[in-house]
């Protein structure tokens, strides 16, 4: 797995904050309003895989582009890390590992 930033999305990310397009996270609010599986899908369907990827700060490069498991594992190890904090603060027991 070759993990990096994804300048794009990165850059898309300033831009919105720079518009104030942003809202303070509450604890957890952030799953709270995770798109679903289909959600997701008809996403693409609707705008592609260079708009989905506007919304993700790193993708794996040894995934093909027009996947979505080119960002899911980013993704997966973010929640994993976010259940490890959780767990030091004695919020949580820790997800599996992706």
């Amino acid at each position: 797995m070759a993990v990096k930033l994804n300048r794009t999305a990165y850059a898309y990310a300033q831009e919105l904050v720079r518009a104030g397009k942003v809202v303070a996270d509450d604890r957890d609010a952030w799953s709270e309003h995770q798109p679903s599986t289909a959600e997701e899908n008809e996403f693409v369907r609707q705008h592609g895989f260079a708009e989905y990827a506007r919304w993700h700060l790193g993708v794996d490069d040894s995934e093909p582009s027009d996947t979505k498991r080119r960002h899911l594992s980013i993704q997966e190890a973010c929640a994993h890390l976010h259940g490890m904090i959780e767990a030091i603060r004695g919020d949580v027991t820790p997800a599996h590992a992706p």
